[in-house]
């Protein structure tokens, strides 16, 4: 998923883009998910606002969920493996602390409620936040042959 190529295309201005995985010799460079901008097109994310101190975003719905049931967990077992079990560990500290679940839950609850909305407008201000990038590994595919 994450050397497929993409399109984006605004519905109300109808902008379109492209991206495909560049290449470093035979080899597929993916993104790196993470961060308040989307890691294919580099926009900020919709799902953003401030929550304890730092920018609490998400991808869609799902996402939101999913760190809810999370958060929102008062017994946190480890073990099971699902599609998200690989991003449960690498949440930042701040947000799985116990004294800041009211703060993260009742964010998380905003990123629903801004999830309805579409107008520019309506968009949090923490979405003009730019200081939590990706992680800086690397995705990499080796297209057959010797690496």
């Amino acid at each position: 998923m994450l050397f497929m190529p993409r399109r984006l295309v605004c519905a109300g201005c109808g902008t379109t883009a492209g991206w495909e995985a560049p290449t470093e010799g035979r080899a597929l460079v993916g993104v790196t998910m993470g961060g308040t901008e989307d890691p294919y097109f580099g926009r900020p994310l919709w799902l953003q606002t401030r929550c304890a101190g730092r920018v609490l975003w998400a991808y869609n719905e799902e996402h939101v969920g999913v760190l809810a049931d999370y958060v929102g967990a008062r017994l946190r077992e480890r073990g099971g493996s699902s599609s998200t079990g690989a991003m449960i560990p690498r949440l930042p500290a701040w947000l799985k602390r116990a004294e800041n679940r009211p703060d993260v839950l009742a964010g998380l609850e905003r990123l629903r409620d801004l999830a309805d909305r579409s107008a520019p407008e309506e968009r949090s201000d923490a979405a003009y936040v730019r200081g939590e990038r990706p992680r800086g590994n690397r995705n990499v595919y080796f297209r057959g042959g010797p690496y």
